[in-house]
């Protein structure tokens, strides 16, 4: 009898065991993400990371938290390449991702392939924002460079969002006046207006709105509309007769997911940028969603209508364009030299 019991004893503790190991495998530990993107993003992604850990949580009982890091695009990439533990990057430019695969090989030289539009769930272009009422009359790029116009606009040399404006403004003088060398002297006559370089595209219009300086902000254009809804009627909205297609790009940071073993999490966080629910947030926080009709629908009447060109069309994609423009002895360091 006592043997029997001894048994039974041992068979239900042995079930409880398997129940507990049963439970704990289908309860996933927490996990911790880092996504280490640019200046205009923060609130997009502070709304995005709620909806993804409540889907999560709901997919999988897995409980994740998320961590942001922002600053300009190019300050960004640096950081992660000498250290910053990001799981992804949701830099301002492709550009900018690319340093990653070549300065330490943080990802892989596909990473582009991996998610659908070109790894850009969401795309922008550059507008002008001025004061209330227009009051200098500011009606596209060539307005810029007059005399006595003040712009605001960051530094090429750390913020993507500088580099799609600067590259705007010399595509659109190629365009008008027909060479680059004259796109480049009007450009220098741009920079020339520029009283102060902030790191960043939210520096940029902390100056410009806050701080109350320059007559014009040149500008991502989700960050024109914060501005219009934040203070209201005391700035608006020029839209440009050119402008050109931003398309911010998204990566798992391969180096750090595998060592982190984070990467299923990760992975499956930048998908999520393209469900619907990510698409429409992207359309709610002023992003052009890239996939989803119905957001691009939903969204429309909000986006101007722009004549717009791609960095491959009128650069030859950002390597070549990094070459001529931003690297140390490049276009913009003789203008700003010249300056």
């Amino acid at each position: 009898m006592s043997s029997r019991r001894q048994l039974l004893r041992n068979a239900l503790v042995g079930s409880l065991a398997l129940s507990g190991t049963l439970s704990w495998a289908q309860t996933p530990p927490p996990v911790t993400l880092l996504n280490v993107s640019y200046d205009p993003t923060r609130e997009l992604y502070v709304e995005f990371n709620a909806a993804f850990t409540k889907y999560w949580k709901a997919k999988t009982g897995q409980d994740v938290t998320i961590k942001q890091s922002h600053g300009g695009s190019g300050k960004q990439a640096r950081s992660i390449i000498d250290g910053l533990d990001a799981d992804v990057a949701t830099l301002a430019l492709a550009g900018d991702t690319d340093a990653l695969v070549k300065n330490g090989g943080w990802l892989a030289p596909d990473w582009q392939k991996r998610l659908p539009h070109n790894a850009s769930p969401y795309t922008s272009t550059i507008v002008l924002a001025v004061r209330e009422g227009n009051p200098k009359g500011i009606k596209d790029w060539d307005d810029l460079v007059r005399p006595g116009i003040s712009v605001i606009t960051p530094n090429p040399k750390t913020s993507g969002g500088a580099r799609w404006n600067y590259l705007a403004a010399w595509e659109f003088a190629k365009r008008k006046y027909g060479s680059d060398a004259k796109a480049q002297d009007f450009v220098a006559r741009l920079y020339g207006n520029v009283p102060v370089l902030d790191a960043g595209a939210r520096g940029s219009t902390i100056t410009f709105a806050q701080r109350n300086q320059g007559d014009v902000l040149i500008a991502w254009e989700n960050e024109a509309f914060l501005l219009e809804k934040e203070f209201g009627a005391k700035f608006d909205v020029v839209v440009p007769s050119l402008s050109i297609l931003a398309e911010p790009a998204v990566a798992v940071v391969d180096r750090n997911v595998d060592r982190k073993r984070t990467r299923t999490v990760a992975e499956e966080y930048l998908k999520y940028l393209y469900s619907e629910e990510g698409q429409d947030i992207a359309g709610k926080n002023f992003y052009r969603p890239a996939v989803s009709q119905k957001a691009q629908a939903k969204y429309a009447r909000q986006f101007p209508k722009i004549h717009l060109f791609t960095i491959e069309q009128a650069f030859g994609g950002w390597d070549k364009a990094d070459k001529a423009h931003f690297v140390d002895g490049g276009s913009f360091d003789q203008i700003y030299t010249r300056k």
